[in-house]
């Protein structure tokens, strides 16, 4: 391909689901992947995380990660470890958060492995991990951070600049030109006005855009009343009969926003004393990120740069601690990853807790299709951990307030901030319904060409 022929946009990830984002931009023989995430969900997603990569990883010469979710970025040590072995371009916030997220993730994939070979719950003989922790600090070595707003060129007549995104601390919408191309890659996009971090900004002009569309069929309800009373009720109810709460909080950007909503409700009243852990290792490791004087800028200017104020806090670091925690003598609250259920310590919480009907699980945002914490949403009777079903009697409770994803609304309005109208989005990163329903949406309000791509689909870019 010519410098002068145009550019093309492959969707090797997040169409049809809600996870696993990749999309490939190509360009005069250069290959430029955005975000590499994993597959999280339904097992008829999860099982392609084993299938090859759609192009030797060997001839990709840069990955642009957006933020560090493992939905977007769950991939890369694999990426690696099968050959690629150019730079990783992200912000700096980005890229502390990412190193935390995908050690912790190496670590439980190896984990696992070896407790489904233990149980001889695995159908695989020798079970495997999908990577390794070797392969993530190998990932981690190949980082390059770059600051917001900053044009970037990777060569080959290819640049990137990246935008705030205002979703976790350090996330980013891509701008990427190719040639003549401009495509702008949303992300995962924020809140218009998020709790702790500063507001997202305007995107700039492109031809094309790829949108997320995590709540592209809905709007956030409006907070009516005290702020997170559905939290506070909920923790007065169990700790009344004698039970204790566990929320599953995602250790990056959740676990933070409940910390602050827990301080919020003991200043106003509404928080009984009681003892409020913090089970992951992850999550205070994040925390340690949120708090960093380089990264003060990132915060709102009204929220204290340490964030929590709760006297009755306590970190369970070691995994004896954590065991600790499903039989505790006192009531108590538990905030533990991940924030769907579908793996670390919160697994042996919920198999100890949903059996007792004096404890409560509070769902704190968005649940998956095919994860434990979507099947509580939905009303299941029992759910399936290590093997084993077991019970659910606990009380679920859902606290929709601190969901950090724009809403349809707000995903409509940030393509209406944009310089000009672009000519085609390109609708993907979520459900099929949210999908759907934000593309007809985005035709009939904005008279732009909207597309719901399918996986694999190759397109041109202007």
């Amino acid at each position: 391909m010519s410098q002068h022929e145009s550019a093309t946009l492959t969707f090797l990830g997040a169409v049809g689901t809600v996870t696993g984002s990749k999309f490939l931009v190509e360009h005069a023989g250069r290959r430029v992947l955005v975000d590499c995430g994993i597959y999280q969900g339904d097992r008829e997603w999860r099982r392609r995380n084993w299938d090859p990569f759609p192009v030797p990883p060997s001839d990709i010469d840069d990955v642009i990660l957006t933020h560090c979710h493992l939905d977007h970025s769950g991939y890369l040590p694999a990426l690696v470890r099968d050959g690629f072995a150019g730079p990783i371009w992200m912000t700096e916030g980005t890229a502390a958060l990412t190193a935390i997220v995908l050690r912790d993730s190496a670590h439980l994939n190896e984990r696992d492995a070896e407790f489904a070979q233990a149980g001889g719950w695995s159908k695989h003989e020798v079970p495997l991990p999908l990577y390794r922790e070797v392969d993530a600090e190998k990932a981690i070595t190949q980082f390059r951070t770059i600051a917001y707003d900053a044009p970037t060129e990777l060569g080959g007549g290819v640049g990137v600049t990246l935008v705030r995104a205002g979703h976790v601390l350090g996330a980013a919408s891509a701008l990427v030109t190719a040639g003549a191309a401009r495509v702008l890659f949303s992300g995962d996009l924020g809140r218009t006005t998020h709790p702790v971090l500063r507001s997202r900004s305007a995107p700039p002009a492109a031809r094309t855009v790829v949108m997320e569309s995590t709540y592209g069929d809905r709007s956030h309800p409006k907070v009516e009343g005290r702020p997170h009373a559905a939290l506070a009720d909920a923790i007065l109810r169990t700790v009344e009969r004698g039970g204790s709460v566990l929320l599953p909080a995602f250790a990056v950007d959740r676990t933070e926003l409940v910390l602050k909503a827990l301080s919020e409700l003991r200043r106003s009243g509404d928080l009984p004393v009681v003892p409020v852990f913090v089970d992951s290792p992850m999550a205070l490791a994040a925390l340690d990120v949120y708090r960093r004087p380089s990264l003060r800028g990132e915060l709102r200017d009204d929220v204290s740069p340490d964030l929590v104020d709760l006297p009755t806090l306590k970190a369970a670091r070691t995994s004896e601690e954590s065991m600790a925690l499903n039989n505790p003598r006192v009531p108590c609250v538990v905030i533990s990853a991940s924030g769907m259920g579908s793996g670390g310590r919160v697994v042996h919480h919920l198999r100890h807790m949903l059996p007792d009907r004096r404890n409560t699980v509070v769902l704190t945002g968005y649940q998956a299709v095919g994860t434990r914490g979507r099947a509580l949403l939905d009303g299941a009777t029992e759910l399936k951990m290590h093997g084993q079903y077991v019970p659910v009697r606990a009380e679920i409770v859902s606290d929709e307030e601190f969901s950090v994803h724009a809403d349809a609304d707000e995903l409509v309005g940030w393509l209406r901030e944009m310089p000009e109208l672009p000519e085609t989005v390109y609708v993907a990163h979520g459900e099929q319904g949210s999908t759907e329903a934000l593309a007809a949406r985005i035709r009939r309000e904005l008279d732009v060409t909207a597309v719901v791509p399918r996986l694999g689909e190759r397109v041109r870019l202007r």
